[in-house]
């Protein structure tokens, strides 16, 4: 299939979140087909910014996005260790 990403991490984080993805859009202010290409693994001429990852984090009570970027990096949040 394809290799995980951050993008698949954002988007599993809003698709099992049990809020409808329009409902995230409005609550982050943002156009809902814009949402939807930036959490797309398979668009990579759309960005996820920084900022919106945060507020998608927030809405969704989800932090497997930051979870995925710390092992990314050699950390591990659960232990708090490198």
């Amino acid at each position: 299939m394809f290799d995980r990403n951050v993008t698949k991490v954002v988007q599993d984080c809003i698709l099992d979140s049990g809020i409808q993805a329009k409902v995230v859009a409005e609550k982050i202010n943002k156009p809902y087909s814009t949402l939807m290409r930036e959490i797309n693994p398979f668009d990579a001429s759309a960005k996820l910014g920084a900022e919106t990852l945060l507020e998608i984090m927030k809405v969704t009570d989800d932090i497997r996005p930051l979870q995925f970027m710390a092992m990314e990096m050699g950390y591990d949040l659960d232990t708090g260790t490198a």
